[in-house]
């Protein structure tokens, strides 16, 4: 394939020096070891990020990390879901559409990827596609109306989601090719225009060079910890992410209840706004078989993991999970070679195509707790055959490498994968 120049425009990117968004980052880490220049334009202010980029006052800061170009667009800072992140997302598309001409120029791409987790990026970004000649992607994270419609309850006639619409019917007809990390959407972006040749399905994806060599150790005292739980003979079962409703961990709560009195421990690993009715839940019900632990740094996951004789991962009950589901976390089991309780009810199954755990119905403490206790019925080395099919299926499904060149074939225009 002859080298590229391309732009992609994702509002929350960040880098293994900001934290999250790291697709992008992984893609263009990629793309530029293949031969491609690649610039990454994203907002300065993301809810997601670790670590803001420092822009010193200034409206534009440019970078360079692991040879990809960074262009951070100032945009205010936000909290939650309400209209100071709409001030954010407008902020930013200003910034990025008063730029638009000067980054066609500059740039030259020959690619435009509109991938912010809205898809309001499709307007700027088809500008600068025009100007440049350049071939114009759509890249669909989350649904978008659909999912404040049907998450958070929001009119089809509210003005807001009257515009996401607008914007997601002009994605469909306009793009030159939409990726989609949810594999089940092909019916939705239809029904809004898409002609069926457009879509090519690139789910998340792990770097398999962070779970090779030397890893990051866990602090000693909770490496210790969870060493002195396996001594006891406890067959531990962890989480490990954000502790949101989304994540529905007081369904897991409620299966340790009936786990009472076998020896499992349930570990739960991170933060998130749930966390403090969670432990306050789970001190009212007396769990001494659920332990709290703050979260670790991401070169710490695989450590960390290593010490889960299973995983645990859920969802809410929710029809939008119909497009399918494509989780980091569940990636991130699977490399571990952890045996998986998914509770789940979607269109797509990672666990059950890999056959690396069970699945249970979402929102059922007793299922989860019969999950747990049969896998620590199996004998370690079926629970290990169970770890060895996760890792074979996210190296060759999952790998950034494998997906960087999927998302190629995509940006050259090559027969869809989907």
């Amino acid at each position: 394939m002859a080298h590229m120049n391309i732009l992609l425009i994702n509002h929350y990117a960040g880098s293994v020096r900001h934290g999250m968004e790291y697709r992008p980052y992984y893609l263009a880490r990629e793309w530029v070891r293949a031969g491609h220049r690649v610039t990454i334009v994203a907002a300065s202010a993301s809810h997601v990020r670790t670590q803001a980029p420092q822009m010193g006052g200034r409206a534009r800061m440019d970078e360079v990390i692991d040879g990809i170009d960074y262009i951070w667009l100032a945009a205010p800072s936000y909290r939650g879901n309400g209209a100071a992140r709409v001030r954010n997302m407008a902020a930013f598309l200003w910034r990025l559409a008063a730029a638009g001409e000067q980054l066609a120029r500059t740039v030259r791409p020959d690619a435009v990827i509109a991938s912010s987790t809205y898809p309001l990026d499709i307007w700027p970004a088809a500008r600068i596609a025009r100007h440049a000649g350049a071939r114009l992607l759509h890249e669909v994270h989350d649904l978008w109306p659909l999912t404040p419609m049907e998450l958070g309850g929001c009119s089809r006639r509210h003005p807001f989601i009257m515009l996401l619409q607008a914007a997601e019917d002009f994605a469909c007809r306009r793009a030159d090719g939409i990726v989609s990390i949810l594999p089940k959407v092909r019916p939705h972006l239809e029904a809004q225009g898409m002609a069926p040749h457009k879509l090519h399905v690139v789910p998340n994806g792990v770097d398999p060079a962070e779970w090779e060599g030397n890893k990051a150790p866990l602090p000693a005292g909770l490496d210790a910890m969870l060493d002195g739980l396996r001594r006891q003979g406890r067959f531990v079962v962890g989480y490990a992410g954000t502790h949101g409703v989304a994540n529905a961990l007081d369904t897991l709560l409620d299966a340790a209840r009936r786990l009472r009195g076998h020896p499992v421990a349930i570990v739960l690993v991170g933060t998130g706004p749930e966390k403090p009715g969670l432990m306050r839940r789970a001190a009212e019900l007396g769990l001494d078989n659920v332990h709290f632990i703050d979260p670790v740094a991401k070169s710490q996951v695989p450590a960390l993991l290593a010490h889960f004789d299973a995983a645990y991962i859920g969802w809410q009950r929710q029809p939008l999970y119909r497009f399918g589901i494509s989780p980091n976390k569940l990636l991130d089991y699977m490399m571990a070679g952890c045996p998986i309780v998914h509770a789940v009810d979607a269109g797509n199954d990672p666990v059950r195509e890999a056959d690396c755990g069970l699945t249970v119905p979402p929102n059922d403490p007793q299922a989860i707790a019969d999950a747990v206790l049969a896998l620590h019925a199996l004998d370690a080395s079926a629970r290990a055959a169970l770890g060895r099919r996760g890792r074979a299926h996210v190296l060759a499904n999952h790998a950034y490498p494998v997906l960087g060149e999927r998302f190629l074939a995509a940006l050259a225009g090559d027969h869809c994968h989907a």
